[in-house]
């Protein structure tokens, strides 16, 4: 596998090698001693979701406050622009985001670590996204920021129509709001 690491040196931009030929392809998406050897990651994960979503839908900027999880996601049908924000205040990276295009075509990853917000922008018709986590989901800890502050100024793609979001995303706090929490 190919580790790059982002904008945010520990969000880690993964690529495995795939083999493949007139019959299809195959790789391992996760193999835990080969993970811990290529990026220094020692967490264990607790928990996989997969959820599907629609083109244009927005889901993010999500973190928690009590229990962070990290999340290594992937997406295995369609494509995403995905976003990791770190809001570690004692980090020479707080406040800047990273993200990345990961796609059922390029089979990339993203390692986002514990204590960064985290969402996605659906690019294709429909995209289905699979996420393993380090930490149990705690929904009386989850908190929002939201995807358009402008302190964070946020690149997303451009899109016909606004994005669309759940009620939670759409109350999202500002970036300094959240940080203030």
């Amino acid at each position: 596998m190919k580790i790059t690491p982002c904008a945010i040196a520990d969000v880690l931009l993964i690529e495995p090698r795939v083999f493949g030929d007139e019959r299809g392809f195959f790789y391992e998406s996760f193999n835990q001693r080969a993970f811990y050897a290529a990026t220094g990651v020692k967490l264990p994960f607790v928990q996989d979701n997969h959820s599907k979503s629609a083109k244009g839908v927005l889901r993010g900027l999500h973190y928690q406050l009590h229990h962070p999880q990290g999340k290594l996601v992937r997406v295995v049908a369609g494509a995403v622009f995905d976003v990791a924000v770190d809001i570690r205040p004692d980090s020479p990276t707080f406040g800047q985001w990273a993200g990345e295009v990961l796609s059922a075509d390029n089979k990339r990853q993203l390692w986002v670590p514990p204590g960064l917000a985290h969402g996605f922008l659906v690019l294709s018709d429909s995209a289905e996204f699979l996420y393993k986590t380090t930490d149990y989901y705690a929904p009386e800890h989850e908190r929002c920021i939201a995807w358009n502050d402008p302190t964070l100024a946020i690149q997303w793609p451009e899109l016909d129509e606004p994005p669309q979001l759940s009620a939670k995303d759409a109350a999202g706090l500002s970036f300094l709001d959240a940080c203030s929490d």
